[in-house]
Formats: C-alpha cells, sequence, structure tokens
C-alpha cells in the first residue's frame, strides 16, 4: 500500500483518543475550560453516564461572534503564541484540541456571549463538520452541549465501563476540582439527581463536608507549609481514619489535578509507622510551584507533568504532612495503669479452677479431643481444647496432633461469613434499629449505593434515601448488630475497584467478606474463657476453618514432631 495523507475527519479521531478517553474526558476539558475563562458559577449536566449527553454552563468571560469558528478549529488558542510560552504556562488548557477532538466523534453545539458584546452566538460540530454560526440571545457565559458521545468510533464506544463506573469517574472529577476551587460554586447533576452542589464562599473545608461528610470535614488536617518557591496548603486525614486504597490521595499543581506516583508515594510515607500495612491516608494537596520549574506539556491529557527538581518536590510534600501529623497527634501519656496494676497478686487458686485438668475434664465427658488412629482432614480442624490468649490476639488450643495458635480476628472473620452464608440461602433477617442512624458519603460512593438500594435489602439492609447523598440505614442483618451501622454502610463502598460492579449477585459473597471484617472482634481485644471458647468451637463447625474470607490463614499448627525437635527430644529427621 502506498503512502498517502489521512482524511482530515480520520485524523481528527485519532487525535480524539488522545484526548477524549471517556465521557469524564469531555467534562475534564470543557470544565477547565470555564474554568480558564474566570467563571464563579459551573453546572454540570449528565445524562446516560454521558453517552446521550453532557453540559456544562458556565458565567465566564465569554466567546465573541468572530472567535466561536475558530473555537472548535484543532491547535487553536488564546492561551499561548510561541513556543517559549509553553514553558510559562499559567493556564489550564492551552494545547487548542479538546473542543475540535470532542467534536470530532458527537454532536457538540457551543452558545457563548462575551462581556463586552450584546449579542451571543451558536455553533453546531457533528462528527466533525462545522456549521455557520448563528446569532442567538443568551445570557453572558459558555454553554457547550455534547450529544451521542462516541455515535461515529463504535468501537470507542464499546471499551466504555458500565454506565456506574463513568458516572462515578465524572463525579470523582468535579468533587476534585469542586475541592481545588472553592470560590467557584459547582453543580453537578446526573440522571436527574443533583449528586455535588457547592455554595462557592471560599471555605475548602466547607467543600470537604459538602463532598465527603461533616465528620470527615472535622477531622481532616489542615497542612500549610512553604519551601524553597514551594507552597504546599490543604487537607490530610488524621491517623484514626484511613482508606483501604490510594486513590483518596489528591494532588493539585498550580490548580491542576495531576496524577504523580511519586508524590503519592511522599504523602504515605509521610504516615510510616503511624498507619497498618495495607492502610492509607485521605489526602487533598494543593501545590504552588512558579510555572517555569514544572512542564505540563507531558501529553494531551495534561494529567502528567515533570518537574525541575523532583526530590525537592518529593521532599516538601512529604515534610509538609508530616510536620500537620506531629502538630496534630498528641503524645499519650504513660502511667503505671497502662501496665495493668502491679500490686495485684496471682490467684493460682482461681486459675486452676479456671482450667480444668484433662483428667477433671475426661470423667465429667468434657475432653475435647481424643487420640486418632486414621488420617486427619486437612481442610478441617479436629476437636481442640481451649488453653488460653496471648497478647489478646491469639488463642492459644491444644489438639490431638499439637498446639495451634488461632488469629481470632480472622477466624471471627471466617465464622461470621459462614453465618452470613448459611442466612443468605433462605432470607437474612434484619434488626430494626432503635434509632436511624444517617449516613452521609461522597457523590462516587452515594451513587453506588442508590443504584443498588434493592440488593442491600436482600442483604438485610434497610437504607432509603435522606437528602442530597445521604441515607437513612433503619436496620442492619441480625448479625452484625454489633457493629455500628454507618461503619457497616459504608464498608460496602470501601473497597470498590475499577471494573468491579458494586453489589451484583455475584459480589455478594465478597461484599459480605467486607462487612464480616469491619464486624469480626479485633487483633488486641480482650476475650473471656468462655468467649475464646465459643470462638473456638464455632470455628471448629466451620466448613472452610483454616482461612479467613480473604484468604489469610486463620491458624498456626505446631506438631507435637515439631515441638520435641524444637526442645531437644528428638534429633532432626
Amino acid at each position: 500500500m502506498s503512502i498517502h495523507i489521512l482524511p482530515p475527519e480520520v485524523a481528527s479521531q485519532i487525535a480524539a483518543g488522545e484526548v477524549v478517553e471517556r465521557p469524564a474526558s469531555v467534562v475534564k476539558e470543557l470544565v477547565e475550560n470555564s474554568l480558564d475563562a474566570g467563571a464563579t458559577q459551573i453546572s454540570v449536566t449528565v445524562k446516560e453516564a454521558g453517552r446521550g449527553l453532557i453540559e456544562v454552563a458556565d458565567n465566564g468571560s465569554g466567546i465573541s461572534l468572530d472567535d466561536l469558528p475558530l473555537t472548535v478549529s484543532r491547535h487553536a488558542t488564546s492561551k499561548l503564541s510561541t513556543a517559549d510560552d509553553l514553558f510559562q504556562i499559567a493556564t489550564l488548557g492551552f494545547r487548542g484540541e479538546a473542543l475540535a477532538s470532542i467534536g470530532s466523534v458527537s454532536h457538540l453545539t457551543l452558545t457563548s456571549r462575551s462581556r463586552d458584546s450584546d449579542q451571543g452566538g451558536k455553533l453546531r460540530v457533528d462528527g466533525g463538520h462545522i456549521s455557520a454560526v448563528e446569532p442567538v440571545g443568551v445570557p453572558e457565559g459558555t454553554v457547550v452541549k455534547v450529544a451521542d458521545l462516541f455515535y461515529n468510533v463504535p468501537a470507542r464506544l464499546k471499551f466504555l465501563k458500565k454506565d456506574v463506573t463513568e458516572r462515578r469517574h465524572i463525579e470523582e472529577f468535579v468533587a476534585r476540582y469542586a475541592l481545588a476551587y472553592p470560590g467557584v460554586r459547582f453543580q453537578l447533576r446526573q440522571e436527574d439527581r443533583h449528586t455535588i452542589q457547592t455554595s462557592g464562599n471560599g471555605d475548602r473545608r466547607e467543600v470537604l463536608a459538602s463532598l465527603y461528610s461533616l465528620e470527615l470535614a472535622q477531622q481532616m488536617l489542615e497542612v500549610i507549609a512553604e519551601y524553597e518557591q514551594l507552597t504546599i496548603t490543604g487537607f490530610t486525614s488524621a491517623i484514626t481514619f484511613t482508606r483501604s486504597n490510594r486513590r483518596e490521595i489528591i494532588l493539585f499543581i498550580n490548580g491542576r489535578w495531576i496524577q504523580d506516583t511519586a508524590l503519592v508515594t511522599a504523602v504515605v510515607q509521610a504516615y510510616h509507622t503511624f498507619l497498618m500495612v495495607g492502610r492509607y491516608p485521605q489526602s487533598a494537596l494543593f501545590l504552588e510551584l512558579p510555572p517555569e520549574l514544572v512542564d505540563v506539556n507531558v501529553h494531551p491529557t495534561k494529567a502528567e507533568v515533570r518537574f525541575r527538581n523532583r526530590d525537592h518536590v518529593f521532599r516538601g510534600v512529604q515534610r509538609a504532612v508530616r510536620r500537620a501529623l506531629l502538630a496534630h497527634t498528641p503524645v499519650p501519656d504513660i502511667s503505671r495503669e497502662s501496665f495493668g496494676p502491679a500490686s495485684d497478686p496471682v490467684d493460682f487458686q482461681r486459675m486452676d479452677q479456671a482450667w480444668p485438668s484433662p483428667d477433671q475434664d475426661f470423667q465429667q465427658g468434657q475432653l475435647h479431643w481424643e487420640p486418632r488412629d486414621r488420617q486427619l482432614d486437612e481442610s478441617r480442624v479436629p476437636l481442640l481444647r481451649l488453653i488460653g490468649q496471648v497478647a489478646a490476639t491469639y488463642i492459644v488450643a491444644e489438639g490431638p496432633d499439637g498446639l495451634y495458635l488461632v488469629d481470632q480476628h480472622a477466624a471471627h472473620e471466617r465464622i461470621l461469613f459462614e453465618q452470613f452464608l448459611q442466612q443468605r440461602q433462605t432470607s437474612i433477617p434484619s434488626q430494626v434499629l432503635l434509632e436511624p442512624s444517617v449516613v452521609e458519603f461522597s457523590a462516587a460512593e452515594a451513587s453506588l449505593i442508590n443504584d443498588q438500594l434493592p440488593v442491600l435489602g436482600t442483604l438485610g439492609f434497610q437504607v432509603e434515601e435522606f437528602g442530597l447523598n445521604t441515607f437513612l440505614v433503619r436496620g442492619i442483618p441480625q448479625i452484625l448488630a454489633g457493629i455500628e451501622p454507618g461503619a457497616a454502610l459504608r464498608v460496602l463502598v470501601e473497597d470498590f475497584e475499577e471494573d468491579e460492579t458494586p453489589l451484583q449477585a455475584e459480589f455478594e459473597a465478597k461484599i459480605i467478606a467486607r462487612v464480616c471484617k469491619r464486624a469480626a472482634v479485633k487483633g488486641g481485644q480482650t476475650l473471656s474463657v468462655e468467649e475464646q471458647r465459643v470462638l473456638v468451637e464455632d470455628l471448629e463447625a466451620c466448613q472452610s476453618p483454616r482461612t479467613c474470607p480473604h484468604g489469610r490463614p486463620t491458624m498456626i499448627h505446631l506438631s507435637v514432631d515439631l515441638l520435641e525437635r524444637q526442645f531437644g527430644r528428638r534429633g532432626a529427621r
């Protein structure tokens, strides 16, 4: 095949693939244009998860009639003129590709009126074909409507995720920019429901409360630091509030949201020794640098940047977050009572009564184990005799083939999980709360819950909407009666993954496992002798007692042969 020049429409669609990856990409480009235009009010309307309609309206400076055709032309921009300007970019957009790319894969309608004009104009772009400008009477500002996204690129349309995933991406983007620009009033409406609405009064902590919850906004620690041309402000969570992934670590550079693995790592390292392995903070940090020290012209999406001195920025983020943590984390008082009363004598007689001898158990017919000649079933647990608890975390028990150390948290997870699954086969009983619990979520999380309220009902939850991103919990599964209702509901969306359809039938077991993890007894929790005994007996009755629902072992077995070799009673074989 001979070399030839691609038709303009094909070249446009190829270029659009770099800029317009999904509906959230369209929202990003249009909202950034509104912010560059100095808008103080931005309204986003989405239908059919962005496939059907995306509309962004603002009260910015608008576009003049003469400039309207240029806005949808490729590489047309008002934000730079020479190559040198690329190294001093102070705006969010600058490449002049967004509107042209969007128009090439959709039906785009652009309506705008500039501040110094009495008349506005309307322009249509259908799959890259630009119509003539039509004079219209409209308010000051700009409205962009994008209909039938990817209608002429069916292959790209097939690669979009499920509606719930696409809506979540849109909500997360608008939430990030609402937090970055607290002086702008944001409104997001999806499928005829308001999911995000901020006041635009400039109070970033109020925006936090609006997007997430009042409780989270009160717990977030303020970060303020300045290091050699680098200014860092924002919020980071206290060590008592953690997430199961790094998705809620949000970073902005000069008002631009970025994805930077190194800086996310800097935030995580600031929490070193403060958080458990596998738990992460929630942070929203806003960095300000002279434009010449950061290169934003790395990728058409403008989500990646390069720093002239990356180590300086990395250290600055780490130190700023660490300093905020140390300033708000008091050193605990240590007293003798922390280690227990030293003067209490040990009651050996009482201990003897609490731990019956094997002979006594045998005489009373209560012996928990007996020697067996047959091969033990490796997937099950033999009958165990309780010995005690170590470090308020592990239960020690004796079996016919040696010693068992049981992780009480993992074991209780397995017990609750199998009880939950057994009840699900018939009908999971629900425990009605004396006082309904009000739970607030972020917009993305609220969308997940709202879409699957009927499925929650089958799991024993009684939940109903109670305002913007707020739900009322009237009942929870009876088996979880001891857990705080808000925590039980919140854990359902905490670990939601990109390609996961939340709360559907094939994922119910995974959701149940999450709830059981939150409801199970914790390591460090002292159990009474009777509680230990019941836990061991319930574990013996489980179908898969050797691992928790997440695959972690519930116990460690030390055989008699191993113990004899460790004590030198038998040589190595």
